[in-house]
């Protein structure tokens, strides 16, 4: 089967194509102003290569949802799942090898920046038995790569360039082959950009643009100025996957095509004008009273802390002068409902490969839907709470856990959950956890970082690793005197 698809013609009106596979080792960067056809280019891109790997579009705009009605594709619409679901997504989409548009065209820019991050991560984070080939499209990656701040918050901002960064950077040993698209190569960060080897460059009439473009196709300065005179819809490409030296290409039809189609000239409606004066103005001589204004929208967060709040009130002040009236409801054992949020999301498979912000949001939530005006602990205690409840240790005040807590006093919290699993395992003379249940305690499936982290306890002196001649291992807790049994 070949792996090249026809991308367009040449001057002469020889086809060009590109060759897929080397696309997936080497990834690929499209610039052009707006108007210039990017879109376009990856529409025809797509759908030549639908059939030869799987395919995964950040839509920010919704232009690539259409691909859904001709091809496999799944639409899936962003503003209607949390960050959460989002994220449980891009993980199955791995393994599922499904081909996929995230449409990102509800949301605001800080919102698409924060879905596009936790998706992306999802994708990266799989395990290594789901690294399958894929082509990540990404339109207008300037607003997910800034290479300065902008209006949103600096958090939001790092995560979606930290999520691109990974893309481009280290995706490819995961099977991720980035296709970015870009206005302005000023726009995109350095970092994400200079990891691409292939290049199509459409029309730019910025001088810095033009003169970055060049230089990525090694072309002369005094060349550059070509680009400013591209058709829309031609690209000067270069690259191991499209051609060794610099080509123009102009892009072929495509058999999809966006929702809002394409903005063409129309025909003016025919009116006179007074009657297009009496459709403006009509209804408008005795304008009806204006409605009362609307109340702010209440945040879910609070307005559950109110519902809360006013029935523990209700339920202080007993009706007076009535012998009958209620008893007040007990205070809400906070201890109990903290367990019991803890051992629902412990539950839950896939809570250990999540974030610990999205989990204490979670947490947040089970608690306060339990009745919980707010949260009994904060984030610092909820990631020691949750790390213990990994190992069944739920009560981190009983007497018999106390020496065990000692000795994990040395380490940093996040490494507390492995440390103890290790550790219980010796306290009950069974074989060390294998590599996968101490992954999943670390919340991670790299199995370099695991490596990391032992050596990392070793030389705190929190465990000792010991093998015998026959390859057969055990850990030595030297706080309690105790090693796991050899495996």
């Amino acid at each position: 089967m070949t792996s090249s698809i026809e991308i367009g013609l040449d001057t002469a009106g020889r086809p060009i194509a590109i060759d897929v596979q080397e696309l997936l080792a080497t990834r690929l960067l499209v610039q052009g102003n707006s108007g210039s056809g990017k879109s376009h280019l990856l529409r025809r891109m797509l759908e030549q290569s639908a059939g030869l790997v799987q395919q995964v579009v950040i839509d920010p705009e919704g232009d690539f949802v259409t691909l859904a009605d001709a091809y496999s594709h799944v639409a899936i619409n962003a503003g209607d799942y949390d960050e959460r679901e989002i994220a449980t997504m891009g993980a199955r989409i791995r393994e599922h090898r499904a081909s996929v548009v995230l449409n990102l065209e509800s949301l605001d820019i800080e919102a698409q920046m924060g879905c596009a991050a936790a998706f992306l991560n999802a994708l990266f984070d799989a395990p290594r038995e789901h690294w399958f080939p894929a082509l990540v499209v990404v339109d207008e990656a300037q607003m997910f790569a800034p290479s300065a701040s902008g209006e949103v918050s600096d958090t939001v901002r790092r995560a979606s360039l930290g999520a691109m960064t990974n893309l481009m950077c280290r995706g490819r040993k995961r099977g991720l082959a980035g296709a970015i698209a870009t206005q302005r190569l000023a726009k995109l960060a350095k970092n994400v950009a200079a990891e691409a080897s292939n290049f199509l460059m459409g029309r730019t009439f910025l001088d810095i643009d033009m003169a970055r473009a060049a230089d990525l196709l090694g072309m002369e300065r005094r060349q550059a100025e070509m680009i400013r005179d591209l058709e829309r819809g031609c690209f000067l490409g270069l690259g191991p996957a499209i051609s060794r030296r610099p080509v123009s290409i102009r892009i072929g039809a495509t058999q999809t095509s966006t929702r809002s189609g394409t903005h063409s000239l129309l025909p003016l409606p025919d009116a006179e004008a007074g009657d297009m004066r009496e459709m403006l103005f009509a209804a408008m001589e005795s304008p009806p009273p204006p409605p009362p204004p609307t109340p702010s929208p209440v945040a879910a967060g609070e307005l559950i802390e109110r519902i809360a709040r006013s029935d523990a009130q209700e339920s202080a002040d007993p009706a007076s002068g009535d012998e009958g009236s209620p008893q007040p409801a007990p205070a809400p054992d906070s201890e109990a409902i903290v367990r019991a949020a803890l051992e629902a999301m412990l539950a839950d498979p896939d809570s250990a490969f999540q974030p610990d912000a999205m989990l204490y949001q979670d947490f947040s939530v089970r608690c306060r839907m339990a009745r919980l005006p707010a949260p009994p602990i904060d984030l610092t205690a909820f990631r020691r709470r949750f790390a213990l409840a990994r190992v069944d240790i739920f009560d981190p005040a009983d007497p018999q856990w106390s020496e065990l807590l000692a000795a994990a006093a040395q380490l940093p919290d996040d490494m507390l959950a492995p440390f103890l699993l290790i550790a219980r395992a010796a306290m009950d003379g069974q074989p060390c956890p294998d590599d996968e249940a101490l992954g999943r305690a670390y919340g991670t499936h790299s199995p370099g970082r695991l490596r990391r982290l032992l050596d990392f306890m070793e030389r705190q002196g929190a465990i000792v690793v010991r093998s015998n001649f026959g390859g057969q291992r055990s850990v030595g807790i030297p706080a309690l005197g105790l090693h796991t049994a050899a495996d």
